[in-house]
């Protein structure tokens, strides 16, 4: 079994995350800027400022992982100071990375799809082509959407320097199964009043996140699933509206990009590239979701 340490344990995606490796027999050691009240078996909690890299390589090197997962972030740019938001989401991915990468650890980190600039620009825009995929131009005007773009660029240096595999997961906005958050959107769309949506209504299931996280660094292989760096789109297959996707856009923005190949409910985001190099693909759908009974970690 392999030794797992998890940034941002006590967060939504991190809890979940640390719950199934710990779940699977895996020695998880779980991070955090505090401790959370309660316990587990196979896992141990630790408290630090990520900001701080003594802090940061001391831990690491005291738990000598064979996978790093960073999770920790401040996750928009709306509720915090814009320059809080990116000096601490950059150096803690820096100091995060850069230790993992200096113990020999795979790497699995949360990117985003705001790092394509759509989803807390200033006037509403889409990419000239959809579906959007790992090759379209990044284009971030806020400070969140930028420290994703630069973590990713320092989880190619990692790669490169310490010759370990980095996947950076674009994922969309994460919903839980059983909150009710999608059905509340959808059920207060009205294409006629709706306001634009950055991401196009899409989604991925925290459970989808944590299937993509494990394929990443996967901590039963002899090897890793990659060399070096990769960025994969890690989305829900539909849009939670249950709606044509490209009819819901153009009802709301009253255009399309020329370039528009969706079909049906689709995401806007095309995911083959996780498939392709990670055998991952999403298998929850918010149709399931919204009504599972599904108990969330314990040791929160």
């Amino acid at each position: 079994m392999a030794t797992i340490l998890v940034t941002g344990s006590c967060g939504g995606v991190g809890s979940w995350t640390v719950d199934h490796f710990a779940d699977a027999g895996h020695e998880v050691v779980g991070v955090d800027r505090r401790t959370p009240p309660g316990t587990r078996e196979n896992a141990a909690f630790k408290a630090a400022d990520l900001t701080d890299y003594g802090e940061t390589r001391q831990l690491v090197e005291a738990a000598d992982p064979d996978a790093v997962v960073h999770l920790a972030a401040i996750p928009d740019p709306e509720s915090h100071a814009g320059s809080r938001v990116f000096e601490n989401n950059v150096v803690s991915t820096y100091n995060v990375l850069d230790a993992a990468g200096a113990v020999g650890a795979r790497i699995a980190w949360a990117s985003s799809e705001s790092l394509y600039g759509t989803v807390f620009a200033e006037d509403d825009w889409l990419p000239d082509a959809l579906p959007i995929d790992e090759a379209t131009p990044t284009e971030p005007e806020d400070p969140y959407g930028l420290s994703k773009v630069v973590g990713e660029e320092v989880a190619a240096r990692v790669a490169r320097r310490y010759g370990v595999s980095a996947v950076s997961l674009r994922a969309s906005w994460v919903t839980y199964p059983g909150s009710g958050e999608t059905r509340t959107a959808r059920e207060a769309f009205d294409p006629e009043t709706a306001e634009p949506s950055g991401n196009c209504w899409s989604y991925v299931d925290v459970r989808d996140l944590v299937a993509a996280v494990e394929a990443a660094i996967a901590p039963d292989a002899p090897e890793p699933p990659i060399e070096g760096h990769e960025a994969v789109l890690v989305v829900a297959a539909e849009n939670f509206l249950g709606r044509d996707t490209a009819a819901a856009i153009e009802a709301v923005r009253g255009e399309l990009p020329d370039d528009c190949d969706l079909a049906g409910d689709e995401s806007v985001f095309d995911c083959s590239k996780a498939k392709r190099l990670l055998g991952w693909e999403p298998a929850h759908s918010w149709r399931e979701a919204e009504d599972a009974d599904i108990t969330g970690p314990s040791f929160l």
